[in-house]
């Protein structure tokens, strides 16, 4: 190994890096203010990535259809707990399963976007309910039960959307154009548009959630009830509106990483499961609660994956993830076992 061939894979390992940060992102801003290991959050990188592949082809995805589906169920559902004495938000409830529902489909059915930026703003209105609708109708029914229960739900959602993924798409894998063709020569290393574009989003919307989370006033809502569920409900802090909105967000970048991942190599139906799991990786790093340690956590998964596809290819895989053995020793020397609150 030279130091070309060293700048070339740092170079891929801040690429992938950036990837795995926002799914660590997200994974850590689900799992603090909900308790649920979103093990589907791959899937929804997946959908972002194969739905506009379908957009730039000219068919309708079916994540479209999804949509509307779960739309329908959650819409009921509300209905059929009001009727029960239940108190329901109508506003937020209108809001997913008529409004953003709606718009989707004026977008992808009657705009037809034939730019590229078009099909990505129709593919993250697609995706991007997809998240608070498969809270309502899998967590929030399960809202108190244990982590392990939400576990298993993950799991069993995870199989669900796997399986969907392949009756939409097709067992084929995709690629989208990329959003900058441009190439640059620094060094005498190589370095794609693409590249920095998915190194310039990652940051910016790593930025744009510290600004979320440090000055709005929702943003300090969820990070109450990230702190302290019990103390945020007696506040008035609504939790279920807050795992809405986390969900959302966390779908908002799974959908992301999909349009930024699509460009790169080609996704199949069941290729967001291993980005995921790198992800989650990373946030295990943070202890699924430090978004800056997620964040350094998944450089060091990208690099370690990039200079392992190089010293031994055929077990990249298992280094990546063998670096979670460790991590998780030395937490469990450092940390004591506290009872869930609720």
């Amino acid at each position: 190994m030279d130091l070309q061939i060293a700048l070339l894979l740092g170079q891929d390992g801040i690429v992938n890096g950036a990837i795995y940060a926002l799914m660590a992102l997200a994974l850590v801003l689900v799992f603090s203010v909900t308790r649920v290991i979103f093990i589907p959050q791959g899937e929804l990188v997946a959908f972002g990535a194969l739905s506009m592949a379908a957009l730039g082809t000219g068919k309708v995805p079916g994540t479209l259809w999804l949509l509307l589906v779960l739309a329908v169920a959650v819409l009921l559902l509300e209905l059929w707990r009001a009727r029960c004495g239940a108190v329901v938000e109508w506003r937020a409830t209108l809001a997913w399963t008529v409004v953003l529902p709606l718009l989707a489909c004026a977008v992808v059915l009657l705009w037809r976007p034939a730019s590229l930026w078009g099909q990505s703003l129709a593919t993250l209105l697609v995706v991007a309910p997809l998240g608070p609708l498969l809270y309502r109708l899998a967590y929030r029914p399960l809202a108190r039960a244990s982590v392990l229960i939400l576990l298993i739900v993950s799991v069993a959602l995870h199989g669900v959307l796997v399986g969907l993924g392949l009756l939409f798409f097709g067992a084929e894998g995709s690629r989208t154009p990329a959003f900058s063709e441009t190439r640059f020569d620094w060094g005498g290393v190589t370095v794609a548009g693409q590249s920095l574009v998915v190194v310039g989003v990652a940051v910016l919307l790593v930025v744009l959630m510290f600004v979320f989370f440090e000055r709005s006033i929702v943003g300090k809502a969820l990070r109450a009830v990230a702190m302290n569920r019990v103390g945020a409900r007696l506040m008035g802090i609504p939790a279920d509106l807050s795992g809405d909105l986390s969900f959302a967000l966390a779908a908002l970048i799974g959908a992301v990483g999909g349009l930024l991942v699509a460009p790169l190599t080609t996704v199949y139906y069941d290729t967001g499961f291993l980005i995921g799991l790198k992800g989650f990786v990373a946030a295990i790093v943070g202890g699924l609660a430090s978004y800056p340690v997620a964040l350094a956590g998944a450089l060091i998964v990208g690099q370690l994956e990039a200079f392992s596809s190089f010293w031994a290819s055929a077990f990249k895989e298992v280094l990546v993830f063998t670096l979670i053995i460790p991590v998780l020793w030395w937490r469990s020397l450092r940390s004591r076992h506290v009872e869930d609150e609720e």
